[in-house]
């Protein structure tokens, strides 16, 4: 297996096979969340090192590399593996441009995979058919069938488009959305966003749990911070449904708060709203109206408790 080690450094707009669309659209229903996703590249002017099986086939005319028959990229802790890379070249600003005979006066700053693409780092991974990875901004889109991603305690699921942010823990599902936690919680929405833990909410975390008592049962363990849903969002678990037009899942105290064409659910009584707060840790959920909706609730009596 042969090594090809090139550098990366200005940030150059996506715009391959549509994905930049899919990266456009998601201002609209993150706006509020814009400085999250879209921070600059805290690990500029970092090595990327290719790896490839079979066959390197460089086109001059497009100013690629087409890596065959296995390949792999490797910038830092981010890995992508995929039957077939494709790294587009562009040249090095002069400043930059160096004699060495491996990286010549031409820098990487896309690479494309293709089949069975799997990209990982220390802590999540994700699978798709066909990847784009922005070197510039440590950015990889997925597409393809059967795509997910996964964290320590989280899995996303995507129909369209799966979207990873790795310096600010960012997933973004999109179409038919999921995101299930390992304590059996169910996120499901047309778009998913979802934010992991940061390294000091983890010390955090760490640090308030040293004064607890170990029998604490209420505590719970994810890596997950929240998730925001646009579009049929629905937060289930055994004894609650929660279903609006948007809505945030706050891991922690396992809270919900559900906008627009709200229901409540818990066995046979249902509760209508256009907005609500559900506790998912007490079972306990406060209703609000808005300004002309009243709250509306069935309740059946004598249920059997769960």
């Amino acid at each position: 297996m042969m090594r090809f080690s090139v550098l990366s450094r200005s940030y150059t707009p996506l715009a391959v096979a549509g994905l930049t669309l899919a990266t456009s659209l998601l201002a609209a229903p993150c706006s509020a969340h814009a400085a999250d996703t879209v921070m600059p590249d805290q690990s500029h002017g970092q090595v990327v090192h290719l790896f490839w099986k079979k066959e390197e086939i460089y086109d001059h005319n497009r100013q690629t590399v087409t890596l065959t028959g296995g390949a792999r990229a490797q910038r830092g802790d981010m890995t992508v593996d995929a039957d077939t890379l494709v790294g587009y070249l562009r040249p090095k600003p002069q400043s930059a441009q160096t004699t060495e005979s491996d990286t010549g006066n031409m820098e990487l700053y896309r690479v494309e995979a293709f089949g069975h693409v799997h990209i990982y780092n220390l802590v999540d991974q994700g699978w798709g058919d066909h990847g784009l990875y922005d070197v510039d901004k440590g950015v990889m889109l997925m597409t393809g069938k059967a795509m997910k991603f996964t964290s320590p305690r989280h899995l996303l699921t995507a129909r369209d488009l799966v979207e990873y942010y790795p310096h600010t823990r960012v997933s973004i599902g999109w179409g038919d959305a999921t995101v299930n936690t390992s304590d059996g919680k169910r996120i499901t929405a047309d778009i998913m966003q979802a934010f992991e833990l940061t390294d000091a909410q983890k010390a955090a975390n760490r640090a308030s749990q040293k004064g607890q008592s170990a029998n604490n049962s209420d505590q719970q363990d994810t890596n997950l911070d929240r998730a925001y849903g646009w579009g049929h969002v629905i937060v289930r678990t055994e004894r609650q449904t929660a279903t609006g037009d948007r809505g945030v899942y706050l891991a922690g105290p396992q809270l919900a708060r559900m906008v627009g064409n709200v229901h409540v659910t818990q066995g046979q009584n249902q509760n209508n709203g256009s907005q609500a707060i559900v506790d998912f840790k007490t079972g306990v959920s406060h209703m609000l109206s808005g300004s002309s909706d009243p709250v509306q609730g069935l309740i059946v009596p004598n249920e059997t408790k769960q």
